[in-house]
């Protein structure tokens, strides 16, 4: 009886880390560049946490430091634990007129920090490239980057990821394209994932019907031992 409680108590815990990177994904529905995680599980039933890289949509929002890209690329982060990478183009300046996320993290370019000297009423141009420009100059090019296996990308605070190479292993996108007063949007259907909870806690509950069956099983089979007949 052992074997026969082990397996719904495998599949529970299974369907319970998939609801999990669910419940996860819809509270993030709304979070800028969010990408959602895919449990998964390998031949020894081994659990697996996937990312779904895939594109966003993109929406206008008319703030000239709200930047979207399109395709591959990581905006690169400076932060207290290193560099980390965001597709979150959430931006503003700073008090000194640095570009900085959403947390007071520095925005990289390619010449570390992106510091921007605007007068009052100005605002920067940034183009295609990334190539940021006051008054027609070029003040610096955003750093944006991506990497061959997108696997060694972990999951941080603060919609970040870490990468847990070498960051010798930074390549540049095939095609940089960035849009300026737009963000994007988290990758999350909320109903594929409505739809996917339904299902994943279905499972949970029969498997958990299971164990409750087993174990009266078990309970009868001890109560009858030695019992007089």
């Amino acid at each position: 009886m052992i074997l026969e409680m082990t397996r719904p108590v495998q599949g529970g815990l299974r369907q319970e880390r998939k609801l999990e990177a669910v419940s996860n994904n819809l509270a993030n529905v709304d979070t800028s560049g969010y990408k959602k995680d895919v449990i998964s599980f390998d031949k020894k039933f081994k659990a697996e946490m996937n990312k779904d890289y895939s594109q966003g949509d993109v929406t206008e929002t008319g703030n000239p430091l709200d930047l979207a890209l399109g395709g591959a690329g990581f905006f690169k982060i400076e932060t207290d634990q290193g560099i980390q990478y965001t597709r979150n183009g959430t931006f503003t300046l700073d008090s000194i007129g640095t570009l900085v996320d959403g947390n007071g993290n520095p925005v990289l370019g390619q010449g570390g920090a992106i510091v921007i000297d605007l007068v009052q009423g100005q605002e920067p141009y940034i183009n295609e490239a990334g190539e940021i420009l006051v008054d027609g100059e070029i003040v610096d090019t955003l750093d944006i980057v991506t990497f061959a296996d997108l696997k060694k990308l972990e999951k941080k605070a603060q919609n970040l990821f870490e990468y847990m190479g070498e960051t010798t292993d930074e390549i540049l996108p095939e095609i940089v394209s960035v849009k300026q007063r737009a963000l994007e949007t988290s990758n999350v259907q909320v109903v594929d994932e409505m739809v996917k909870m339904i299902d994943f806690h279905r499972m949970f509950e029969t498997f958990t019907k299971s164990m409750l069956t087993f174990d009266e099983i078990d309970s009868k089979a001890v109560s009858e031992v030695g019992r007089p007949r």
